[in-house]
């Protein structure tokens, strides 16, 4: 008799392969009466672990999460949960900086970002025979 199911340890070691340095800081982006919307899932951040910075075009979310202080005393079977700083960048154009708005809630991140209005410096060439 089995007390291991079968593929047990094939699928131990995939899963840690796979798990390696992922970005678990997935997000869904939507564009609603011309503003972005980016949804992103945090969980396990509270609100001061994570930065919102728009420059040069690109919205740039990060996620910083400081590993806990080891107590000698535990002996680990399994340690899955993650550490440390995680980031995803967008390239959003020209960006409406001074009015992007966020609200963290329940792990999820919500970011607002409205469409900023075209300035139009359009100058017309001549062509000359």
């Amino acid at each position: 008799m089995d007390l291991m199911p079968r593929g047990f340890y094939l699928d131990s070691i995939f899963n840690d392969l796979v798990s390696k340095g992922s970005n678990d800081m997935k997000c869904d982006i939507y564009e609603k009466d011309g503003d972005y919307h980016i949804v992103m899932d945090i969980p396990g951040f509270d609100k001061k672990d994570i930065s919102i910075e728009a420059k040069n075009g690109y919205l740039t979310i990060t996620a910083t999460k400081n590993t806990e202080s080891e107590d000698e005393n535990k002996n680990y079977i399994r340690r899955e949960r993650s550490y440390g700083k995680y980031e995803r960048s967008f390239y959003l154009g020209d960006l409406d900086a001074d009015n992007i708005s966020a609200e963290f809630k329940n792990g999820t991140l919500k970011v607002l970002v409205p469409h900023k209005e075209a300035n139009e410096n359009k100058k017309v060439i001549e062509i000359k025979d």
